[in-house]
């Protein structure tokens, strides 16, 4: 078993320092602590840095944490740790509401979207690093002040 909870494991690895300020910002460090199990698609810096420019300048603003919840929380799969061994396709639901698409044709995809590291354990979870984002469908980026 890994030490750290899964924001703990996330805090210490450089590749999601904007990912973990995120989660900061929406007041979501607390819930990513507690037992879980989580599984956690995380999004790398260079995915978030592939939004449309200030995107995220404008997520981690007070007026745009109820859109950054839903995009963090789209992210994260409750009750259950999903190794990449594990993973099978279909959908399933997030944390947020909405359902993910995950397919396993020629590597793990969840909406499309390349998983690129798998199995990053934590006491609480798993992570699997993402190369995108993943966007609710009731969200939209281009609405953000």
């Amino acid at each position: 078993m890994a030490s750290g909870t899964v924001v703990e494991v996330a805090s210490g690895n450089p590749d999601f320092t904007t990912l973990v300020a995120a989660v900061e910002a929406a007041g979501l460090a607390e819930t990513l602590n507690a037992a879980g199990p989580y599984t956690v698609f995380a999004p790398t810096n260079e995915a978030f840095e592939a939004l449309p420019a200030g995107t995220v300048e404008k997520l981690l603003k007070p007026a745009n944490k109820e859109a950054l919840t839903k995009i963090l929380t789209y992210h994260v799969v409750a009750g259950e740790e999903i190794m990449s061994s594990d993973i099978t396709a279909g959908k399933v639901a997030t944390v947020e509401g909405e359902k993910i698409d995950i397919t396993t044709d020629g590597g793990v995809k969840v909406n499309g979207i390349t998983v690129v590291t798998a199995d990053v354990e934590a006491s609480n979870g798993v992570i699997h690093a993402i190369d995108g984002v993943l966007i609710p469908p009731d969200v939209d980026p281009a609405s953000l002040k």
